[in-house]
């Protein structure tokens, strides 16, 4: 009898202590799971944009607007994820013979549409290097189309009306702000982790353009250093391969 209850017990011993071992690895998977799944916040990155004159110390008179910046992941093997989920809608209107906005930056592999919102023909034709298309002539309410595919910057122009001029700058990345009137600049949900800093201005001399360095993006690091772009040259106002 007492030999009955001595294994009785040892069995209730036995089966409580894999109970507790059970909980513990589910706790523990648990506690790993989250802490491998659970995505850091995207962050708000910010800075500020001098523009001076290559031959000058001061700042150029139109202030530092205008000025594009992005950030391209150090990390190659990274995917940028949302470029595989979003699919902005990119557009340059026509309208009182004007491209509008006159500045657009958007990601690799973009589509931009071109409407003519005017009550007469219009066209779009690009000869830059990195690109090169023309739309021919088309009237009110049509909508054509391209095909951003290679970084680099496209200067657009109306075979009609030559003071019509506007600038595609597309970017090998999905993090990118132009500057405000005040030099300031926002980049909004960027991830955790290491970049290539890159900025572009219209009249900004070739070795400016070719100036990049490498910055970290986290929590104390969400402030981008002074971003200098050197002007040089005048911005185009006519047809003209600028590159």
């Amino acid at each position: 009898m007492k030999l009955n209850v001595l294994a009785s017990n040892f069995a209730k011993v036995v089966l409580a202590g894999l109970v507790v071992a059970l909980v513990n690895a589910f706790t523990t998977q648990a506690i790993a799971e989250t802490n491998t799944s659970a995505p850091r916040p995207m962050l708000t990155v910010k800075g500020q944009v001098s523009v001076p004159r290559a031959d000058a110390a001061e700042e150029v008179s139109e202030g530092a607007a205008g000025v594009v910046v992005w950030l391209v992941p150090a990390d190659t093997s990274r995917k940028d994820r949302r470029s595989s989920i979003e699919s902005p809608h990119y557009k340059i209107v026509q309208r009182d013979k004007t491209f509008v906005p006159h500045l657009l930056v958007v990601p690799a592999g973009s589509t931009v549409e071109f409407p003519n919102n005017d009550p007469w023909l219009h066209n779009v034709f690009s000869i830059s290097r990195r690109i090169q298309f023309d739309l021919g002539l088309y009237g009110t309410g049509v909508l054509k189309s391209v095909r951003f595919d290679r970084p680099g910057v496209s200067y657009l122009f109306c075979s009609i009306h030559p003071e019509m001029m506007a600038i595609v700058v597309t970017v090998d990345s999905t993090y990118f702000g132009v500057s405000n009137k005040g030099g300031r600049i926002a980049i909004d949900k960027v991830p955790y982790g290491q970049y290539f800093l890159h900025a572009w201005h219209e009249s900004a001399a070739p070795l400016a353009l070719a100036a990049t360095r490498r910055v970290v993006v986290g929590d104390d690091h969400q402030n981008l250093p002074t971003i200098i772009v050197s002007v040089s040259r005048p911005k185009p106002t006519t047809v003209k391969n600028w590159m």
